[in-house]
């Protein structure tokens, strides 16, 4: 499995490219160590490739200059929002000059009539619901980690809330973003639905910073429910947890969020997050509209839990109890790590069609284990969506190779059953082995001549995504 190569670097063009950028933004040149490790650390196994400079951009005109300077001198440009991205997108395996957009943090402006706002790329998600918040309005899509908005559209990002609010791609109503010319693409306005041209938004969104350089987001909002209710629910296996959620979702319930823990999740979140939920696969919902439609949303589910064995059920409306469960869970990864002391966590993510859940998630816990890999599951379950964390110790190179086998077999089983290799952690470099056994060549092909038409230089976030034959 492929996990970033070093492409050829461009040595001369690096050296002048960064003599023009000190002239042109003098000591916000960053070139010291550990700012450029920073800018090009990676959270899993893939090997981290620092830029050779990190520059924090302040305008769309500043990301303009640079890129021109780049494009002069055939050097990489790799965007960074937070860095929370799993598939070494940050990294750059032919050098060049990461643009840290996170003081791009203004929020332009807020259109409570018609349920839209206006921001930078480098806003981040808690910084905008906690400015809509006397609006009456949030926005719904929830990664877990408190990723800048610009960066969760370049990954098309997806998160706990995606059963009933959609991913990015569905929350972007138009963008401004830079193109490898220096030229600024503006891709629609603000009306809720257009058939002018090509849907270039979605081009971009998704894109991971290789087509172009988002510099601007229109986004919805959705209204505050009235009330909120969150349920927990255990079952004897992940097989009845997610039979479930399938039978939920085939019945319609207007479910906000239904997440899947296994045993070995629950109990890295009690430790971790100071929690006694019982140590067995476990289902985390959210419901939300008025009063009485949640409790009666939480009844009707566990009526369904109940046909699978459920044990446990019980559901709160108490912001703190909900608030207090929803951190564990977006600590989840922190709490797996622990464990296993000194390990590191392989997180991958794939997502097949609902019906397909239970059989996927079954398989990859049989699989893990005659691997003998300890290997926590949680997942957004209610799109199909779930993530494997092998705990790995690096220095051991059979256990290494085992991983390795199974992430690869993972991603292959869900593409056999026509799912996908990555349902919202995006390709980067670790998932590009498996983008033309899930497309198809023709697909790649497209791609390619979008990248070549649109990048000819290759200079945006080169080695990401298409295969390096592609």
């Amino acid at each position: 499995m492929a996990d970033g190569q070093d492409l050829t670097r461009n040595e001369a063009g690096i050296d002048a490219a960064l003599a023009r950028l000190q002239q042109r933004f003098g000591a916000r040149v960053e070139t010291g160590a550990a700012m450029r490790e920073q800018h090009g650390h990676t959270v899993t196994w893939i090997a981290p490739q620092p830029p050779d400079a990190v520059i924090f951009v302040e305008s769309e005109q500043e990301v303009q200059d640079i890129v021109r300077i780049c494009a002069d001198t055939r050097v990489p440009i790799i965007p960074f929002g937070t860095g929370t991205s799993l598939e070494g997108q940050v990294n750059a395996p032919a050098g060049g000059i990461s643009l840290d957009f996170s003081r791009m943090n203004r929020i332009l402006a807020v259109h409570p009539e018609d349920m839209d706002v206006v921001i930078q790329p480098g806003v981040t998600r808690e910084a905008l619901n906690t400015h809509l918040r006397d609006t009456g309005l949030f926005f719904p899509v929830d990664p877990g980690a408190n990723a800048s908005l610009g960066g969760m559209a370049a990954t098309r990002a997806s998160g706990t809330n995606a059963v009933r609010y959609g991913t990015m791609k569905d929350n972007v109503l138009a963008l401004r973003a830079v193109l490898p010319s220096g030229e600024v693409v503006k891709t629609g306005n603000r009306a809720r639905k257009s058939s002018a041209g090509y849907d270039l938004a979605r081009l971009i969104v998704g894109s991971e910073g290789t087509l172009g350089l988002i510099t601007e987001l229109t986004l919805k909002l959705q209204g505050i429910p009235e009330a909120i209710s969150a349920a927990t629910c255990s079952f004897a296996s992940v097989e009845d947890a997610c039979n479930a959620v399938i039978l939920t979702i085939q019945m319609g319930l207007p479910v906000a969020r239904i997440e899947l823990l296994d045993a070995l999740s629950v109990r890295g979140v009690n430790a971790y997050s100071k929690l006694d939920l019982p140590e067995a696969p476990m289902l985390l919902l959210e419901f939300h509209g008025s009063e009485n439609s949640v409790k009666e949303q939480a009844q009707a589910f566990g009526d369904i839990a109940e046909d699978f064995g459920s044990q446990n059920f019980a559901f709160t409306t108490k912001p703190e109890d909900r608030s207090r469960l929803w951190q564990a869970r977006h600590d989840a990864y922190w709490a797996s790590l622990a464990l296993r002391p000194g390990a590191k966590g392989i997180s991958t993510d794939v997502c097949v069609p609902v019906s397909r859940l239970a059989d996927c998630v079954t398989q990859a816990q049989a699989r893990a284990e005659a691997l003998g890999l300890i290997a926590p599951v949680v997942g957004h379950v209610g799109d199909g969506n779930f993530h494997c964390l092998p705990l790995i110790m690096m220095d051991d190179a059979e256990e290494v190779t085992r991983a390795r086998e199974f992430v690869g077999w993972l991603n292959d089983l869900a593409i056999s059953m026509e799912g996908t290799c990555t349902g919202e952690h995006g390709i980067g470099q670790g998932k590009k082995p498996y983008l033309r056994g899930e497309l198809g060549q023709p697909a790649l092909d497209m791609m390619g001549a979008v990248k070549r038409a649109v990048d000819p230089l290759d200079i945006f976030n080169p080695g990401k995504i298409l295969p390096d034959d592609a």
